[in-house]
């Protein structure tokens, strides 16, 4: 049976076990941005450089790169590459976040020549990079505080201020100020004119001008079609920005495997994101990143055995799925974010999981990002509260997931028309036939994926 052509952001709800009701919930286009033709099918890994290595350098990562494309990742997100600013630095080493030189690269990482190699090699790969950005604020000892004052927000004794009481280590820039404007969208254009990066993630983007990205995207692409990634979760970011964190789901999934949450809160979650975010706005899915990993624990912390359970949902729901360095090699400690902390290298189950998780997506259209993927229809089983089941479709593709949410076994009912068909189990590579109605067992946090 082949599902008809229908957005990915379309939810069709299954009101009753034995019937079909689809009521097709139109989403509001509301994109001003279009999206590079490349990334729609991509997922996307965030690179830590400093802790990535011994040496922590473009160079060593770069050793790295065979075996990210083997992996099959799209785009790598890389950490900011800028200088580290050094008056009233935290820690040891520093943030990658208090940036002291816009348009420089950060000498313990190498040369700007190793960061254009690093550039040139991953496009050579078929890979796409996409550089992290701090608009928001600056170092202490960036020049433009001693050049431009005015381009920083003063308290009422004309003192600098951090944006934030406890990040004390930067202070904040003033985006009325339209010099400061022009200066940061010439910045952002300068490392993809000279070095042809392919985009941006902008750190703490929301608390920059929404008008001032929107401005900056337009000239951005005239240059070259690029990816921006806001960290924010506002639907308005999307005037100016391919994709947004979804905060939301990633709590949710803690507070799942926490017993807080249910596999009905996840029904709910997806029903509220249809509603709030256009058709084609793409949706960052994590389970961990540098912050997460660092301030709030590892996956096996904060999900525990459910921790490969949510690693296989977030490549199978709606959005573009996101892996953390380390997280393909089973990373089991937090990374210290003001030190030099390597991430421990070991084999682990998770590498050959997120490998054939990648290559899934970028396999089956029905899992690609936005207006380009499939459909995502809830299949309602007679454990509403522990189980979730949905199919996604689109043109020829079709999958079919099943999760057990809870740390008991399950033996569960669904029924849908759409079920009926032949399958490929993905993990195991058995056929198999279903008829309209399952009766499904399932081991605690057990995952089920069969693909036509």
């Amino acid at each position: 049976m082949i599902l008809q052509n229908i957005s990915s952001r379309k939810l069709i709800y299954i009101l009753s076990v034995f019937f079909l009701t689809v009521p097709i919930l139109t989403a509001q286009n509301n994109a001003t941005v279009k999206h590079p033709d490349w990334s729609y099918k991509k997922s996307i890994y965030e690179v830590n450089i400093r802790q990535y290595t011994q040496e922590g350098t473009f160079k060593a990562f770069e050793k790295h790169l065979p075996r990210l494309k083997e992996m099959g990742v799209g785009i790598l997100w890389l950490m900011p590459i800028n200088p580290i600013g050094e008056k009233n630095r935290k820690g040891t080493a520093g943030s990658y976040y208090s940036v002291k030189d816009y348009l420089s690269v950060n000498p313990e990482f190498g040369t700007a020549e190793d960061f254009k190699s690093l550039i040139n090699k991953i496009h050579s790969m078929g890979m796409y990079v996409i550089v992290d950005w701090v608009a928001n604020h600056t170092a202490w000892d960036n020049a433009l505080a001693a050049e431009h004052p005015d381009w920083f927000t003063k308290d009422d004794d004309g003192n600098f201020v951090p944006p934030v009481a406890d990040w004390s280590d930067v202070i904040d820039l003033n985006y009325d100020n339209n010099d400061l404007r022009r200066y940061m969208i010439d910045a952002l254009k300068y490392w993809i004119k000279e070095f042809n990066i392919d985009g941006y993630r902008c750190d703490v983007a929301g608390m920059v001008p929404t008008e001032f990205w929107i401005e900056a995207r337009k000239e951005l692409d005239e240059i070259k079609d690029v990816f921006m990634l806001a960290e924010w979760s506002t639907p308005d970011m999307h005037k100016a920005f391919d994709m947004t964190y979804s905060w939301d789901l990633f709590h949710l999934m803690n507070d799942v495997a926490a017993g807080k949450k249910n596999a009905s809160d996840l029904y709910n979650y997806f029903a509220k994101d249809f509603y709030t975010y256009g058709n084609d706005d793409f949706r960052m899915i994590f389970t961990s990143n540098h912050d997460e990993n660092s301030w709030n624990g590892t996956v096996f912390e904060r999900l525990g055995n459910a921790a490969e359970t949510f690693a296989v949902y977030t490549f199978l729901v709606p959005g573009m799925p996101l892996i953390y360095s380390g997280q393909e090699g089973g990373l089991n400690k937090r990374l210290e974010f003001f030190e030099k902390d390597l991430i421990e290298w070991k084999e682990s189950s998770f590498g050959e999981l997120y490998k054939v998780l990648v290559h899934l997506k970028l396999n089956n259209r029905a899992l690609y990002c936005g207006a380009d993927g499939g459909s995502f229809i809830p299949v309602m089983t007679s454990s509403s509260d522990t189980v979730q089941a949905f199919i996604r479709g689109k043109n020829e593709n079709k999958l079919f997931a099943v999760f057990n949410f809870s740390p008991d076994s399950k033996t569960v009912y669904l029924s849908s028309p759409l079920i009926n068909d032949d399958y490929i189990d993905y993990f195991t590579g058995d056929t198999t036939t279903f008829n309209s109605s399952i009766l499904m067992k399932l081991k605690p946090w057990e995952y089920k994926v069969f693909v036509k």
